[in-house]
């Protein structure tokens, strides 16, 4: 005890409490060290517990790692535009030699975007999200932007997309995102947008199919196919054979197909059992918007499985997700019954 007190150590209630005197900082490569103000030198070691520490994963999001002139580090936070020279991770510090957990996060409907990829550094990883402009797309391609990824905002109106892409700059003025012109309605347009990607030869290791239209009323393409069935499906079926072998080239890749549980009330067969191709695509006659919608997603299902059966071999993956209920975002805009059905929803249902 005197020679605690004689170090200036024994008034401090924890063991991990720092002396008077003293600071905790971090190097580079995430290395906490501690500098003794009063003496003016350094060590690696704690001073009281003697124990060597360095940082746990990344910085958060909208903070960035810079060196001063005198080679000492310290952090920005772009979103509260302040600089600090403590680094945000030191609440999350580790042992030189932890026991690796057991223990695996768990999420649930509770659970954001922000919070999955906490901690993720995606700055090697090219994604293209479809139909980016708003909602589900929105949030995604803002996540991972904001954790590193380079995102290209695939969208059909691209004066919304260039609004989105502003957005996300503005929460960080260095993400790497882009809007380009995609209309799934076209498989002209489609072939297009594939041909434009390809010319910046660049990898491509994440392919998220996620445009869609929700309750809209009978019409054809250009290409003289119900729109629904389209947009929702064929298009997305045909931009997946148009970069397939980029995928297979940039390995590890993985296609993500939004679809939805709504799936499960639709029917693709006739009633003698065999796959009906005339309720893909039907006539105005026998169009229904919604079951039109729930056979779309039905496709993709089974579309994400086969061509997860085809590509895994050559380290592709492919999934299906169901984003949750009655999410309320803009798919309903297309007829009022839906948007107040959303609307009463709204209250019960996982929000952006």
């Amino acid at each position: 005890m005197a020679a605690l007190k004689y170090a200036g150590l024994e008034d401090t209630d924890s063991e991990e409490e720092l002396p008077p005197g003293w600071e905790e900082r971090t190097t580079k490569d995430g290395w906490v060290y501690y500098a003794n103000h009063l003496e003016e030198k350094t060590q690696w070691e704690h001073p009281k517990s003697g124990k060597r520490k360095r940082v746990a994963g990344d910085l958060p999001y909208g903070w960035e790692q810079e060196t001063d002139e005198n080679g000492q580090v310290y952090f920005v936070d772009h979103i509260n535009k302040r600089t600090t020279y403590l680094d945000p991770r030191l609440a999350f510090t580790v042992e030189d030699n932890p026991v690796k957990s057991t223990t695996r996060q768990r999420y649930d409907g509770n659970s954001t975007a922000m919070e999955i990829l906490q901690g993720r550094d995606l700055s090697e990883r090219v994604v293209i999200i479809t139909g980016a402009n708003s909602g589900l797309g929105f949030e995604t391609a803002k996540s991972l932007a904001l954790h590193g990824a380079y995102v290209i905002l695939a969208c059909r109106n691209m004066s919304r997309a260039n609004e989105a892409v502003q957005r996300i700059l503005e929460e960080w003025h260095k993400a790497k995102v882009e809007a380009m012109t995609l209309d799934l309605a076209s498989l002209h347009s489609v072939q297009h947008f594939a041909e434009a990607f390809k010319s910046k030869n660049v990898p491509l290791h994440m392919l998220i199919c996620n445009a869609a239209v929700f309750a809209a009323p009978w019409s054809l393409t250009e290409d003289d196919l119900e729109a629904t069935f389209q947009v929702n499906h064929l298009g997305h079926f045909y931009l997946v054979q148009l970069l397939e072998d980029i995928l297979r080239r940039s390995s590890p890749a993985r296609v993500v197909m939004v679809s939805s549980e709504s799936h499960r009330f639709s029917e693709i067969k006739n009633s003698s059992g065999k796959l009906d191709f005339s309720l893909l695509s039907p006539s105005k006659k026998e169009f229904w918007a919604m079951v039109a919608y729930n056979r779309s997603k039905l496709c993709n299902i089974l579309f994400s499985n086969e061509l997860n059966r085809h590509l895994a071999p050559h380290g592709v993956t492919s999934n299906a997700v169901h984003p949750g209920n009655m999410i309320y975002s803009s798919i309903h805009r297309n007829w009022w019954v839906y948007t107040l059905l959303f609307t009463l929803a709204r209250p019960f249902t996982k929000s952006m």
